[in-house]
């Protein structure tokens, strides 16, 4: 059977960690591994990491696309997943990912992103991240939407695909400082569909709770339009300040 690995990229992530760690304890089947990559932590993040089974290594230049190839070339799985500090996953992740790429025809998939809170669940929020897999890449990449099955997936979905297509395609863009995950999809979609699955994971609403609803979702939609107009992310980045 293929073997998945995944791969965690962190900075200052205390708060989420320990119990994102914990739910991956208990995936079954199990993963290869589980690697985090971590951009310079000045909290407990590295001592969290030490106490499960997992890879920990360490980079000097911080920054997710940089972080996630790092684990990429670390890592032994025929199948990579790449899962955010802040996000749980289904206890049966690693069957659901082999059997979506066991289908040729799929290079990449991800899951539907749950934004929760400790007292509520961002339903709008949730929902415009969902609707936008589709949406942009039907009003930005009509031909590559109708004709190659073209979604944009975005990082708490939990992005998955196969090492070899990861690698054949150059991985992730380490000059973008956002939007490298729906990057990625275009570089692979020339492999395969990308595919939504209609599974659910659940993610952290720190960013919207600390921006407040409106102001979080009228900032997704504006880098999302100026991405599709070609805008350039290191412009888009200063829209997107770092929340922990």
């Amino acid at each position: 059977m293929p073997s998945l690995s995944i791969i965690i990229p962190t900075l200052n992530e205390e708060e989420c960690l320990g119990r994102t760690l914990s739910y991956l304890n208990f995936l079954e089947p199990p993963p290869e591994e589980i690697i985090i990559v971590d951009g310079g932590s000045q909290d407990n993040t590295l001592s969290i990491a030490n106490n499960h089974h997992v890879t920990l290594m360490t980079t000097s230049t911080k920054g997710r696309a940089i972080q996630m190839n790092q684990g990429a070339k670390l890592a032994r799985g025929d199948y990579l997943c790449f899962v955010h500090a802040d996000t749980l996953v289904p206890s049966n992740l690693v069957t659901i990912i082999e059997k979506t790429l066991n289908n040729r025809q799929i290079a990449c998939g991800g899951f539907i992103s749950l934004m929760r809170g400790a007292n509520s669940t961002r339903w709008g929020t949730s929902l415009h991240n969902y609707l936008k897999t589709y949406y942009a890449p039907l009003l930005f990449r009509p031909h590559l939407f109708f004709v190659k099955g073209l979604r944009l997936l975005f990082g708490d979905q939990v992005m998955f695909c196969r090492q070899r297509d990861f690698w054949n395609c150059g991985g992730f863009d380490t000059n973008l400082p956002i939007m490298e995950d729906a990057d990625l999809c275009l570089k692979l979609v020339p492999y395969g569909r990308i595919c939504l699955l209609n599974r659910v994971v659940e993610c952290s609403d720190r960013r919207v709770a600390k921006l407040g609803s409106f102001k979080a979702n009228i900032i997704y939609l504006w880098i999302g339009i100026l991405w599709g107009l070609g805008v350039s992310a290191d412009y888009l980045k200063q829209f997107y300040a770092d929340i922990r």
